[in-house]
């Protein structure tokens, strides 16, 4: 059993059993906590906080950063197999997590060490005459993450590796699906010389504990990763003076318009929709396509998700993987069917392949009432519109209380930019999927999406305050 990963002398509250999504075998099992560990792990980074004398020092902070890096370049093989295993991400896409995992950390120590104050124009005024003023980085305090199964490795990193370089003691409670490769990563900073009270991770028993530990008064930063229900309601209680970021789901629209370039877009697409089965915040999910092309690009998209490998995501040949539980299959399984029942074309998919796993889904003209149309899929499934005119397919795109990230497929560039500038998006990929993402862009949900602004160094700026020194001169 993994043992509790924070500042406590009390035993564990129990234990929870962590299984395959694939075929349910047990991988491990990880001890849980409680109330009173929540409490211990807030009083022990508190403290931690509190006394400036014991705050780590940029170039400890970067020796951290560095031998972890370190540690996991020589450990890419187990820590793909464990993201795999616990997550169900196919293992070549798991083995890119754990490469822009590695890269992510050396990136939290490139955005620290560039990461400064600045200037403030005073003596432009009889008042200020005679000083000087500049603002110095400082941690925001005690950072509790909560963190979403998707991503396992790199999702934890991109909340708890700014904490570190932030100079911020950091609480991380994972997805209870994929607690190992968080578990694994906190022990990596610490085998890497971070004190034990700056990086703690805990598994909770209850939601009543995972509640206590959000809202305390102790939190200085909040970073939320989940659902939209979960996160907002979060929010609305966490204590007075607390930060936080959250980031929720989408429903991304892709917008296909002449002239195009149909083979690369088809690939592109399919990649963007049925990446890790679609569970992804920004997976392609609404393409709209001009009506002549609506069908034919469908229907070869469709072709392209039956050839998809389908099974064990440890195999290498899998390219698509198990969906987390088996209620998920149930529910994907369910919103198709009402689509079709409604009117829906399907082309593809549109089955159970086993309890765990469902067929890539190409769906043509869904009704827009229906729940694969309007809410998150979360799923292998690929919704293709056709439409007559392409500022009703804008409409349609931006009709939704979500908003994330787009995309655009034209090889006319000012057409291209054009309807970048009419999507909702606070991203809008042209000629690539919704679903791109480097860690050094912003990462931002709009709306219902989200709040605040994720990437590293954008974190890193949401962990830290600003404080400005006022020298006054004879």
């Amino acid at each position: 059993m993994r043992p509790l990963m924070i500042v406590s002398d009390r035993p564990a509250a129990g234990e929870a059993s962590v299984t395959s999504p694939y075929d349910g075998r047990e991988l491990d099992r990880v001890a849980t906590a409680n109330s009173g560990h929540a409490e211990d792990a807030l009083a022990a980074a508190y403290a931690l906080f509190r006394d400036r004398n014991s705050w780590l020092s940029i170039p400890e902070r970067v020796q951290v950063l560095s031998r972890a890096a370190a540690i996991m370049q020589s450990q890419i093989e187990e820590l793909t197999l464990l993201a795999a295993s616990e997550g169900g991400k196919p293992y070549n896409d798991s083995r890119v997590e754990v490469v822009r995992a590695i890269d992510g950390v050396h990136l939290c120590i490139e955005s620290l060490r560039g990461h400064a104050g600045s200037v403030i124009p005073l003596g432009t005024t009889a008042a200020t005459m005679g000083r000087t003023a500049f603002t110095q980085k400082e941690p925001i305090g005690v950072v509790v993450a909560v963190s979403a199964f998707n991503h396992p490795l790199n999702l934890i990193v991109h909340q708890v590796g700014p904490a570190v370089a932030s100079g911020c003691p950091v609480i991380v409670k994972p997805a209870g699906d994929t607690p190992l490769s968080c578990l694994r990563f906190i022990e990596i900073l610490h085998e890497a010389g971070l004190p034990k009270g700056w990086g703690q991770a805990l598994i909770t028993a209850d939601t009543a504990t995972a509640e206590k530990l959000v809202t305390d008064e102790r939190v200085g930063f909040f970073s939320f990763i989940g659902s939209a229900k979960v996160g907002w309601m979060l929010r609305s209680k966490l204590a007075p003076g607390t930060r936080c970021a959250l980031e929720h789901g989408g429903a991304a629209p892709v917008i296909l318009a002449e002239p195009f370039d149909r083979k690369a877009a088809l690939a592109s697409i399919a990649k963007g929709g049925f990446y890790h089965a679609g569970q992804v915040c920004v997976s392609v999910q609404r393409v709209f396509a001009p009506t002549s092309e609506a069908r034919n690009f469908a229907e070869e998209l469709a072709v392209l998700a039956d050839k998809l490998v389908v099974g064990a995501p440890e195999e290498a040949s899998t390219e698509v993987g198990p969906l987390i539980r088996q209620g998920e299959v149930e529910r994907v399984a369910s919103w198709v069917d009402e689509a079709v029942a409604a009117g829906a074309e399907l082309l593809s998919g549109g089955r159970r392949i086993s309890d765990s796993c469902y067929a890539p889904t190409v769906l043509l003209d869904p009704p827009l009432d229906t729940k694969v149309s309007s809410l998150e899929i979360f799923g292998p499934v690929i919704c293709v519109y056709g439409y007559g005119d392409v500022d009703d397919a804008i409409e349609q795109a931006n009709a939704l209380p979500v908003a994330f990230q787009s995309a655009v497929y034209c090889d006319d560039l000012n057409t291209a930019m054009q309807l970048s500038k009419q999507l909702d998006a606070s991203a809008v990929m042209i000629n690539d999927h919704s679903a791109f993402r480097d860690d050094v862009m912003p990462f931002a949900g709009l709306r219902q999406s989200g709040l605040g602004v994720g990437g590293i160094p954008y974190t890193i700026e949401d962990m830290q305050i600003d404080k400005m020194l006022v020298i006054k001169s004879h």
